[in-house]
């Protein structure tokens, strides 16, 4: 991934909570392989209706050179990793409706987050890291 100081959505760019990058690795013949997730924020356009979206990042990647320091979330993150994938929306609010967690204290949550950073666009929420993008 690559991290940019700039937001431009059609780069599909996340902002990520640092504390939660987790993730595993294993030898791959001369290779490594890391399958791992992070939760995240992003938003994304539609129908003209910018969406502020919260979910689980998978992060993954099944040729890397070196193995990672998984103590380093910025080091997993700055890997070769595939995005093909995208976020895993938990939770969306598009300023009028909310998609998302049935359960009402789970909403809350989502909300809590998503309604300022749909008010604020494009700025990152307190406690996430952005912008970044899968190469």
């Amino acid at each position: 991934m690559i991290r940019d100081n700039r937001f431009v959505i059609s780069r599909k760019p996340y902002a990520i909570d640092l504390s939660t990058v987790t993730g595993s690795q294993q030898p791959r013949g001369d290779l490594h392989a890391f399958s791992g997730s992070a939760n995240a924020v992003w938003y994304r356009r539609k129908d003209g209706v910018t969406r502020a979206c919260i979910g689980t990042l998978m992060l993954f990647s099944h040729y890397l050179p070196e193995p990672l320091d998984l103590e380093d979330p910025q080091a997993i993150l700055s890997a070769k990793l595939d995005g093909r994938y995208g976020g895993d929306c938990h939770g969306r609010w598009d300023g009028t409706g909310y998609w998302g967690a049935e359960r009402p204290e789970v909403q809350e949550q989502h909300l809590a987050i998503l309604r300022p950073m749909l008010t604020a666009c494009p700025t990152t929420p307190a406690g996430y890291d952005g912008w970044w993008t899968f190469s």
